[in-house]
């Protein structure tokens, strides 16, 4: 196909070139299986002259005047609106999003590399009084040098832009490592894009690599400053930890289990509305989704009767399909994972009103009623078509159901009252809450990012300026100053 011409390549140093690994990558469909490319993997000497690339092209970045930098950024976003129709397909195809899907993605990167484009001429300072007669202190904002991305495979081309572009407007370099079921979305079509728009060679790189060979290298590097990371819990702990361990600031963005509440009081079709969408949008592959949705008991069952029926019609199949709904899960281990994750809440006593079926990596949706709060299915996030319902008598209830949980994320609150809505979010233990919308939000200026096991730092905004950048205190002194252990001045 021709769009995947040439994206099966490492690109380090703006250079496009095979890696020196002895092991290949095959790159599959996961609706059909079959083969993409293959891609000749990075070793460990591969990530050292990325990491190095980009160390160097970040002092050549730094000597472009910030108006052109941002008009550099904005090519990118020119580029993307002229090959928007290929870019859809290499979503459909290596990922099994649907077309709906692939153009949601497609708008949203746009929107980020927009606002990173306006991060050059916002690199101000300031001067602040001093303590000490006579000093002028000057704050400016600079880079924080080189930035390591890490991304996922369920929203690849979205989630490395949103870690990329905001880097790269905050002067920095960066080496990007996309999932291996996404090298191409998540990796090489960034690299292709920014080498269009025309940043300098090895400014941005990307090495397509194999975890077990290159292991905790990526982050241990004496070179990256910053590690963003967006994926699973238990490899962000883990890559917290590396972080930590070698005084590098990491920005984790990890999962959720976010809890849908609706009252007594919402409007019932606009929460099944939202709710669909919030568990079922990219077959329930969003770390947002809707995980629990708590139906206060005077609408319980009128909502569940409407909700069953919306979901029970969703259209599932080939993403190809303008009018499919739900495409496949990522590969085939994710659909087992899955479809055991199903058979555990079914073994547990949760009831089944509505039962999926397996074919393939194409799952249908499930739908679990009557759940309890202490039950696997609710307490652990599943990253697939299933979603838990159960009832609430009260407000105070409602949140206590809902903060139980070692995530925090985002949720959502349905109420004809917004204000008392609004009122409730803030006792809600999570990063984002929605009132009167679904658990699926993000926005370009708006910090986005949870609590507890969902991750630390926030993107997006003058927030992921904040964290791709440090202050940097000059301080210059005046008038003379006196010090501590000064010899006395003897009289004439």
């Amino acid at each position: 196909m021709n769009q995947f011409v040439g994206l099966n390549k490492q690109y380090i140093g703006g250079v496009w070139r095979d890696g020196k690994s002895q092991k290949v990558l095959t790159d599959r469909n996961p609706y059909n299986g079959k083969a993409i490319t293959d891609f000749k993997l990075a070793s460990l000497s591969d990530l050292d002259e990325a990491y190095r690339s980009a160390a160097a092209a970040q002092k050549v970045w730094g000597e472009v005047n910030p108006f052109e930098k941002r008009t550099i950024l904005e090519k990118a976003i020119t580029w993307i609106e002229k090959n928007e129709a290929d870019i859809a397909d290499i979503i459909i195809e290596e990922l099994g999003g649907t077309q709906l899907k692939a153009m949601i993605e497609i708008f949203l990167v746009k929107t980020f590399i927009k606002e990173a484009s306006t991060y050059p001429i916002r690199m101000t300072g300031e001067i602040l009084p001093s303590t000490v007669e006579g000093k002028e202190n000057r704050l400016y904002r600079v880079p924080a040098g080189v930035v390591g991305v890490i991304s996922p495979f369920n929203f690849p081309f979205n989630l490395s832009m949103r870690s990329v572009a905001p880097a790269l407007g905050a002067g920095n370099g960066v080496v990007l490592k996309p999932h291996d079921d996404t090298p191409i979305t998540g990796g090489t079509l960034v690299a292709k894009i920014f080498e269009e728009a025309g940043i300098p060679k090895g400014l941005l790189n990307v090495i397509v690599a194999d975890i077990g060979e290159i292991g905790d290298a990526f982050v241990e590097h004496p070179i990256p400053r910053i590690i963003s990371f967006t994926g699973s819990e238990g490899v962000g702990r883990h890559i917290g930890g590396v972080a930590g361990r070698c005084l590098k600031k990491a920005i984790l963005e990890l999962g959720g289990n976010s809890a849908f509440i609706v009252m007594n009081d919402a409007d019932l079709n606009t929460a099944v509305n939202a709710a669909v969408f919030s568990r079922f949008a990219h077959q329930g592959q969003v770390c947002m989704c809707t995980n629990r949705i708590l139906v206060q008991r005077g609408v319980y069952n009128k909502f569940l009767d409407k909700f069953v029926d919306r979901v029970s019609k969703l259209k599932v199949g080939d993403p190809r399909n303008p009018e499919t709904e739900l495409g496949p899960l990522i590969n085939e281990r994710q659909t087992q994972t899955f479809a055991k994750q199903v058979q555990r809440g079914i073994d547990e006593g949760a009831k089944v009103v509505l039962r999926g079926k397996v074919e393939g990596n194409v799952v249908s949706p499930t739908v679990f009623a009557d759940v309890k709060p202490n039950m696997w299915v609710a307490q652990n996030e599943m990253f697939g078509p299933a979603v838990c319902v159960m009832p609430f008598d009260t407000e105070e209830e409602a949140l206590r159901i809902a903060n139980d949980s070692p995530y925090g994320l985002s949720g959502a609150i349905h109420t004809q009252d917004a204000e008392r809505g609004a009122e409730l979010a803030k006792q809600f233990d999570s990063g984002m809450v929605h009132v009167n919308d679904g658990t699926i939000n993000d926005d370009p200026l708006i910090a986005f990012g949870g609590v507890k096991a969902s991750g630390v730092g926030r993107l997006n905004g003058k927030w992921a300026l904040e964290e791709f950048t440090t202050m940097k205190w000059i301080s210059v002194q005046h008038k003379q100053r006196h010090y501590p252990f000064e010899p006395a001045v003897k009289a004439s």
